[in-house]
């Protein structure tokens, strides 16, 4: 039905939305946050870390994966780099996948990926509801039918429907939600992520697979609101750059430390391989080959891994805790969200004082 303006739906994102509490006999030091990636693949954390060059290498995957997490090593690396980053991962005794495009090396890049042992490919797009991710999805899963397949990204029912039919294991779900992203200002394209990701959800639930609630996440309680939602794991970006153990380079500015941090769609990620991620092709000094659908940053230095998922999953139980819900599933099936307005929104943050410390946990 083609929209006017007195039929357009209204769709909500994190910040449009709280969680009701409930009755609760539940600590939150006890409740369980184990998950699964796909159905052959669980975690004990419900974190997953982006395949974006300036947050998950060997050493993100390693260091996550120890804590009960999941990485994906990304495609802006020569095939053979990309190997060995995952045979060095391997060698670690933690399970990660890897990151693939729809472009030219497809072929040679999955089958380098599997030789070296990889449990699990991403097919990564920007706009995955389209032929060549759906095909490149089937051909995967016709040639190494062992192999998990998570691909995206989606954020409508029919595309999430669409990849599982294709024989997608998980998808990711978001659309120009996260803080490089500039996707929705640029091409006018987007949902609001908490209603993609229930819209996934619904999809999912036909096929008893699972959604990643990819970008948007900013705080512990986004993560509360995403899993509630339906998602069974959280992708983070942004939240994982400023860690010790993401690849992108320290800088010192004005006392304070940061690193540096880019969206997969700035022009300098693009020309470094993942422009056909954004159906987009580079050549080496054409200047105008280029649409930017990401930006380049800082974002500060949040010190090591280890203690930074502390803060997150402890900000998880304790939103656990207020629902009474002993685990995902729990939370899930207690979750009642109501709709905020703006001045509800600037209640919940700190207010009328100047803030002399913020915590590890609120930024």
């Amino acid at each position: 039905m083609t929209n006017t303006l007195t039929n357009i739906p209204e769709y909500l994102t994190y910040d449009d939305v709280l969680l009701l509490p409930n009755y609760s006999e539940v600590t939150p030091s006890k409740t369980e946050i184990a998950t699964h990636l796909t159905n052959k693949i669980t975690l004990l954390i419900p974190i997953v870390a982006s395949p974006m060059d300036t947050v998950c290498e060997a050493k993100m995957a390693i260091a996550l994966g120890k804590l009960g997490g999941y990485g994906i090593i990304h495609r802006n690396l020569t095939i053979s780099q990309q190997a060995l980053q995952l045979k060095e991962v391997t060698k670690a005794s933690i399970k990660a996948g890897a990151a693939v495009g729809v472009g030219a090396d497809f072929d040679e890049r999955v089958a380098a990926l599997v030789k070296v042992g990889v449990k699990e490919i991403c097919v990564d797009s920007a706009h995955g509801y389209t032929k060549h991710v759906i095909e490149a999805t089937k051909k995967i899963k016709q040639m190494y039918p062992a192999i998990e397949v998570i691909s995206g990204n989606v954020a409508t029912y029919e595309g999430a429907t669409a990849l599982f039919q294709a024989g997608a294991d998980a998808v990711k779900v978001g659309m120009g939600p996260g803080s490089i992203c500039t996707t929705r200002v640029v091409s006018g394209m987007g949902v609001p992520q908490l209603t993609a990701v229930f819209e996934g959800v619904r999809a999912a639930k036909a096929f008893g697979r699972h959604i990643i609630a990819d970008g948007g996440i900013r705080a512990s309680g986004d993560i509360v609101k995403a899993l509630a939602a339906g998602a069974s794991t959280v992708m983070l970006g942004s939240l994982l750059a400023g860690t010790d153990e993401a690849p992108g380079e320290a800088v010192q500015l004005n006392d304070k430390l940061y690193k540096t941090y880019r969206g997969m769609g700035s022009i300098a990620a693009m020309k470094h391989g993942s422009a056909t991620r954004y159906g987009q092709k580079w050549k080496k000094g054409n200047t105008k080959a280029l649409i930017a659908e990401g930006v380049e940053g800082l974002v500060a230095h949040r010190g090591s891994l280890d203690e930074h998922i502390h803060q997150l999953m402890g900000g998880l139980r304790a939103g656990m805790g207020y629902l009474g819900a002993e685990n995902l599933k729990e939370l899930m099936k207690k979750a009642r969200f109501i709709k905020i307005t703006n001045a509800s929104l600037i209640e919940s943050h700190p207010h009328s004082m100047i803030i002399t410390n913020p915590g590890r946990n609120y930024a």
